[in-house]
């Protein structure tokens, strides 16, 4: 039965409300300043709604436009609060969720805890092939992308010590175990700056990770899990380019 235009108007509210929440987010998660090209591709987000929504946050001064860039606007400041009393969780929530929105696959914070690695933040992807992160949840270093970008950038005096001293099961057939195996792949990562992990730790999935530093210090890792039917070297590269710009953005704050 069609639809009457009174019943259509909350969802189409609800979507436009969305996708501003959505753009003011990217904004805030990229302080190097998008540009509406960047807003319109990774949120897939139509020029025509997203030139109106951009005019509109600019008018109300939650965005300014400087030059063909977009920045957080002075409307938005009193919804902040000083970034010192922000916990790591807060700070990179919004980030978590930008990689989310670019990607429409589930997003993560993951942070070390002894020789495994916690989610700290997670989002969950839209579609219904999905991988299901809880925050809370706990895996070996050697066994998820983000666990081997984190030991990547582990100092060597460290690393040495957990192949000394930390067991590492395998999960599938695919799990490296042996330092002899483990230790080329983490000096790949620490030249790519992207750790991959294909089914390493549940088969069908794959994942891809980027250790993320505050303050000179790496402090986790952001993550992405796409099923393996939907992986594929343009997505690889759209979900590594996602990642290095959320560890980056992280860094520069």
């Amino acid at each position: 039965m069609p639809q009457s235009s009174a019943s259509a108007a909350p969802s189409n509210t609800v979507k436009s409300a969305m996708r501003t929440l959505d753009i003011i987010e990217f904004v805030v998660a990229h302080p190097q300043g998008p540009i509406a090209q960047d807003i319109a591709a990774a949120l897939d987000i139509p020029v025509s709604s997203l030139s109106y929504l951009l005019s509109t946050l600019a008018e109300r001064e939650y965005l300014v436009r400087d030059g063909r860039r977009y920045r957080p606007g002075p409307g938005l400041h009193r919804l902040i609060v000083p970034r010192a009393s922000l916990t790591l969780a807060e700070r990179v929530e919004p980030l978590v969720k930008v990689l989310r929105s670019e990607l429409d696959e589930t997003a993560s914070f993951m942070v070390r805890t002894g020789w495994e690695v916690e989610a700290l933040v997670t989002e969950a992807s839209g579609q219904a092939l999905r991988y299901a992160i809880e925050p809370g949840h706990r895996k070996p270093l050697h066994a998820l992308a983000a666990g081997k970008a984190i030991l990547a950038a582990l100092p060597e005096p460290e690393l040495a010590r957990y192949f000394a001293e930390c067991p590492r099961p395998r999960y599938t057939a695919h799990t490296l175990l042996d330092e002899a195996e483990l230790r080329p792949a983490l000096e790949q990562i620490r030249r790519d700056g992207v750790a991959e992990a294909h089914e390493e730790n549940t088969i069908g999935i794959c994942g891809l990770g980027a250790a993320a530093w505050l303050n000179g210090e790496v402090v986790g890792a952001f993550a992405v899990a796409i099923p393996e039917v939907r992986f594929n070297p343009q997505v690889a590269t759209k979900a590594r380019a996602a990642l290095s710009r959320a560890a980056a953005s992280l860094t520069g704050a």
